[in-house]
């Protein structure tokens, strides 16, 4: 009888995109995938590879009243996790993050069923944090794992964070500087979750490079929708070739054709630059739960295929100063192009499938 994999995902697409890319593999292998996720990870979830889903009570909450309901809520989900489980005679629970994913996770545990955490984040997360002690194996994507207990860490398994197949894709194409005089694409992500910063502040830099750079421009950047308008116009005065929208489906298409990716440094995007060999100036998000995006850069940084630059540190000037070192090196971005590709795990899906089918064993 084929085997049923269940894949448990919070509803964020820094846990959807990977849960999506490893449910593709065990499918490739001849397993039968669930989804269990909540009305959030639905909107991420419309091509997800799953023959069902379930959509499982979850919560968090603050302050006694908001605990409580968090807890009634959860203890739902168990009841309904265990009852699903039950009847698709579940093999193996696999957890990607995010509260969501918590019922299903305990489901399994208390019923004896092999279980699989993946940590996305170089600091292992709250509901993986309190699960990851109870699950029979942890993969993490970054070598470091923060806020693991001693016990998690001596364990975890280095698999990397799978990306999707069409970003896997450019791992196999080469990198081109741009060339003397050719036109240089920059790609600006993260601005349509609320960033802001980046909406506002990455167009005025680039509007400050000089003349030689400026007027060779190809830019691509994803805005608040608030931002939209206030972007075209600085691009537009400082005659820079720009496309400004809230949100870009074609990403892979875009990072394929990107010099360099001025960005947030979640999870998901660290591990697509690496894949995709790109340099990058990073602005890790400054509320981040436990600081993780700056960690997350760190693997990228360390290797010299991305510069940092903190929030609190962030003015026009300072990434204007950045982006012209960057842009004016044409060497420079090849070697932090393949700086990236050193710490790349391209087969991150496959090493994850391999330790799924294993602890299921």
């Amino acid at each position: 009888m084929t085997k049923l994999c269940v894949v448990a995902a919070g509803g964020t697409g820094g846990h959807m995109f990977p849960a999506e890319a490893l449910a593709r593999e065990m499918a490739a292998r001849g397993w039968r995938v669930v989804l269990a996720t909540d009305h959030r990870g639905e909107q991420y979830a419309h091509a997800f590879p799953a023959e069902e889903r379930l959509a499982l009570d979850a919560a968090t909450g603050s302050g006694p009243l908001g605990l409580v309901k968090a807890g009634v809520a959860i203890f739902r989900g168990v009841m309904q996790a265990r009852s699903a489980f039950d009847r698709l005679g579940a093999d193996v629970v696999v957890g990607f993050g995010g509260y969501p994913s918590a019922p299903a996770l305990v489901a399994a545990v208390v019923s004896g069923r092999p279980t699989v955490i993946h940590e996305q984040n170089a600091v292992l997360g709250r509901t993986n944090r309190t699960l990851a002690p109870h699950v029979k194996a942890v993969a993490s994507s970054f070598p470091t794992l923060e806020r693991a207990p001693a016990a998690v860490q001596g364990r975890a398994h280095v698999v990397g964070s799978p990306v999707r197949a069409d970003i896997r894709a450019l791992f196999d194409r080469p990198y081109a500087a741009p060339a003397e005089d050719g036109p240089i694409h920059v790609l600006v992500t993260g601005g349509s979750q609320g960033a802001r910063i980046l909406s506002e502040t990455t167009p005025r830099a680039l509007a400050a490079l000089p003349q030689g750079i400026r007027r060779r421009l190809k830019v691509q950047q994803q805005s608040r929708p608030e931002t939209l308008e206030a972007a075209r116009q600085i691009y537009l005065e400082a005659g820079i070739e720009a496309e400004v929208a809230p949100f870009f489906r074609d990403m892979a298409d875009r990072l394929g054709r990107a010099h360099l990716v001025v960005g947030r440094s979640g999870a998901s995007t660290c591990a697509e630059l690496a894949v995709a060999a790109l340099p990058s100036i990073l602005i890790p998000l400054k509320i981040a739960t436990d600081d993780h995006q700056r960690l997350n850069a760190k693997a990228l940084v360390d290797a010299g295929a991305a510069q940092v630059i903190l929030e609190d540190d962030l003015t026009v000037d300072r990434l204007a100063a950045a982006l012209e070192g960057v842009l004016s090196d044409p060497a420079r971005l090849s070697a932090m192009s393949a700086a990236a590709r050193s710490v790349a795990i391209p087969d991150a899906a496959q090493r994850l499938a391999d330790l799924v089918e294993a602890t299921a064993a």
